[in-house]
């Protein structure tokens, strides 16, 4: 049963790279419809912070509902490396479905399609990280000490940082009363588009390299493909409705593209 369970955890992350590089090409083509693209072509609308708290609890709620029933992930949890690295994931979704959405102001209503199909990722993804590290991940003694953890989890605090303070700008935009869109300045918005794209992304590289595993490569490159395009919709957005957009702002890696 183990060994069935350990290759359909592996099979899933594969599945997740591949489904990563699929969203990415048809993102491309039709765009992301939600936010300032929000459309009811993609379904009925829903309140935007019930759907952005929702749609994130699962990756939250599942690890803990999982380690709190099982007996035999208590093997794995008591070895310091899983249990610095759950913790890690599950911090950015306490954050994501506890913080972010009541901190929202305003906010777009999000489609339904949007928030099922980013429900069904949680879902899945949170079973396979949880599930993972609590259960199968085995690391050496020293694993904490090893530069990979090491510099994995400075890339996770900074992107996480990054990524907060850059959702704290965006939301700062409007002074009280106003409405309409500007042009986001501070922070890394001085040299990216889509600075809180970029310290996700950053984060849960980070996270992959510390847990140096399949299934954190997996949702890094998945978060990429995903956020990547997004990006790319918010620059050329950008650029089409502000003359004076700064023309040296790179799309979402600072310096190159």
């Amino acid at each position: 049963m183990e060994l069935a369970e350990w290759f359909l955890l592996d099979a899933l992350a594969y599945l997740e790279c591949v489904l990563g590089f699929l969203c990415y090409v048809v993102l491309r083509l039709v765009g992301s419809p939600y936010g300032r693209y929000a459309s009811q072509r993609a379904g009925f609308l829903l309140p935007a912070r019930a759907a952005w708290a929702v749609q994130e609890l699962p990756s939250l709620a599942l690890p803990l509902l999982l380690c709190a029933g099982a007996s035999a992930p208590a093997e794995r949890l008591d070895r310091w490396p899983n249990c610095i690295l759950l913790t890690m994931f599950l911090l950015h979704y306490a954050q994501r479905a506890l913080i972010f959405p009541f901190l929202i102001r305003g906010g777009k209503p999000m489609p339904f399609c949007v928030f099922l199909l980013a429900f069904l990722f949680c879902t899945c993804n949170g079973y396979l990280q949880s599930r993972y590290l609590s259960q199968y991940a085995v690391y050496a003694d020293d694993w904490l000490t090893d530069p990979r953890f090491l510099t994995g989890f400075v890339l996770w605090l900074i992107g996480m940082v990054i990524n907060i303070h850059s959702d704290h700008v965006l939301r700062n935009l409007r002074k009280p009363g106003e409405t309409g869109y500007k042009i986001p300045r501070g922070g890394l918005f001085e040299y990216i588009t889509a600075a809180n794209y970029f310290g996700e992304v950053v984060e849960w590289c980070g996270y992959a390299l510390a847990s140096w595993s399949i299934q954190g490569w997996a949702f890094a490159i998945f978060t990429f493909c995903i956020l990547f395009t997004r990006a790319q919709q918010h620059h050329q957005w950008y650029h089409e409705k502000f003359e004076d957009y700064p023309k040296f702002r790179k799309i979402m890696i600072p310096f190159l593209f």
